[in-house]
């Protein structure tokens, strides 16, 4: 739990520097824009699928019937309002990964953690690889969740979503350039519960207005703390080990 808050408050000092001040902002905007003009050039496709949704759900023809146009328009922006949120998230987090990542893993490492040698277990490939696998997981995730919104449980659904999503993406690629690929592999399976706790905490803060335009590169530059971390510790592990093994 200690490696969780320190990760978490050294993320909140990287992220009030300077230096990574322009990086901040752009991959959100990117991800709104994107998705604003998919929005607007598929709005009447989307809105037949919504209109179809509705009519499976059973209450279509009751709204036609009842003549309740403007609850229906409720539910159908509310329903954009669903699916664009998440996919905005997902962009911007996708984005911070591929393109941003490697600059904010230079600028903690060679301030924080200077003294651990890049071994380059991963790879853009892998990255790449393991970044639709999150983001498939995620739609997954909110699609076959749906029917809890009906009975109130859905509130959980964007809260555990957004921590598969964190810890999936972000553990690869904090540990890439540094650790090799026994050493991802093992930091991932010894702090499994850890890296969700992670990812909750992280996740909240993707809820919270204002704070949610941050809320990508604080990820990133907390699971990039936790990670190294992690990876200094095994390594002074190792090190004690076969210093003890030269003794004897």
């Amino acid at each position: 739990m200690s490696f969780i808050f320190k990760a978490t408050a050294s993320a909140f000092r990287d992220l009030i520097r300077f230096k990574i001040a322009w990086i901040i902002v752009w991959p959100i905007l990117v991800s709104i824009l994107l998705w604003l003009v998919a929005g607007f050039v598929f709005r009447e496709s989307f809105s037949e699928l919504v209109v179809l949704f509705l009519n499976e759900a059973g209450i279509g023809e009751w709204l036609q019937n009842h003549g309740s146009d403007w609850i229906s328009a409720a539910i159908e922006n509310l329903i954009y309002i669903m699916v664009y949120i998440p996919l905005v998230i997902v962009t911007t987090l996708i984005i911070t990964a591929i393109f941003i990542m490697p600059a904010l893993i230079n600028l903690v490492a060679n301030r924080d953690y200077p003294e651990l040698k890049r071994e380059y277990g991963g790879s853009i490939a892998g990255s790449i690889i393991n970044a639709i696998l999150a983001s498939g997981v995620f739609i997954l995730i909110w699609v076959v969740t749906v029917p809890l919104w009906a009975v109130g449980a859905g509130i959980i659904v964007p809260f555990v979503a957004a921590a598969f999503m964190n810890q999936q993406l972000f553990r690869y690629d904090a540990l890439s350039e540094h650790a090799t690929k026994q050493e991802i592999k093992l930091i991932c399976a010894q702090n499994r519960y850890s890296l969700w706790g992670l990812g909750l905490l992280t996740g909240l803060v993707q809820f919270v207005p204002v704070l949610n335009l941050l809320a990508p590169i604080y990820t990133a530059l907390a699971f990039i703390h936790f990670g190294l971390d992690h990876l200094k510790l095994l390594r002074a592990g190792d090190n004690v080990k076969n210093d003890s093994a030269i003794d004897n």
